[in-house]
């Protein structure tokens, strides 16, 4: 069901109040009919997964679960403090504590991050950038500056493709940053002189079997 959705569900007089009913609003031996209605929802499933792991298994969970319960708990603590339900707030609120000094540390993380896949691009080291570009957006997706490591990674190995998706997205960010447009123009010519490449080595390949 969704936010607003309505649904019936029909109860035979076993499944509801049985032979006696519930005076004086329903009678003996009645087939109940339940209307309901969404008015709000908060999803608690990964929530719920993490609360039952052990700590040893809080210390490897992805950063994108540990910042959607953090979230949710905040969520779930605001809506008992709107219902006036103070004391299931506070103990929300504090669950969502706990896990945000983690999302701290993490976040202090960041710039460590950035600056080690910058170092590792000048260092040519790509398959390193690379992998500390996407730790870097694990923390934040749309971090300008690692979308823009990681495209310049992918077009340093070749994978022309993936490396216009992240440039691409770096530029959404920045559309008028040098940097970025100049790599653009960088992955254009050498993606041309690839295709450039391979044209030549067919029309090779093509007169060779000609020949024969």
């Amino acid at each position: 069901m969704r936010k607003g959705e309505f649904s019936c569900f029909l109860f035979l007089p076993e499944y509801a109040y049985g032979a006696m009913g519930c005076p004086p609003h329903i009678p003996p031996v009645a087939t109940v009919l339940y209307e309901v209605q969404v008015l709000d929802f908060l999803d608690s499933a990964q929530v719920d997964e993490f609360f039952s792991m052990s700590v040893v298994e809080h210390n490897t969970v992805p950063l994108s679960m540990l910042l959607n319960v953090v979230d949710t708990e905040r969520r779930f603590g605001n809506h008992c403090f709107n219902q006036s339900r103070f004391e299931d707030a506070k103990d929300r609120y504090k669950q969502a504590e706990g896990e945000d000094e983690k999302r701290s540390i993490v976040a202090v993380q960041l710039p460590i991050y950035l600056n080690l896949s910058l170092t590792q691009v000048r260092l040519d080291r790509h398959l390193k950038a690379m992998e500390y570009g996407h730790k870097a957006l694990e923390i934040n997706p749309n971090n300008t500056k690692a979308l823009f490591h990681c495209g310049q990674a992918y077009l340093e190995l070749f994978d022309y493709e993936k490396a216009q998706d992240y440039i691409t997205m770096a530029q959404a960010n920045k559309a008028f940053d040098i940097d970025i447009n100049n790599l653009l123009r960088k992955l254009a010519i050498r993606y041309k002189d690839c295709l450039d490449k391979e044209k030549e080595m067919c029309s090779k390949m093509f007169a060779d079997f000609v020949k024969k």
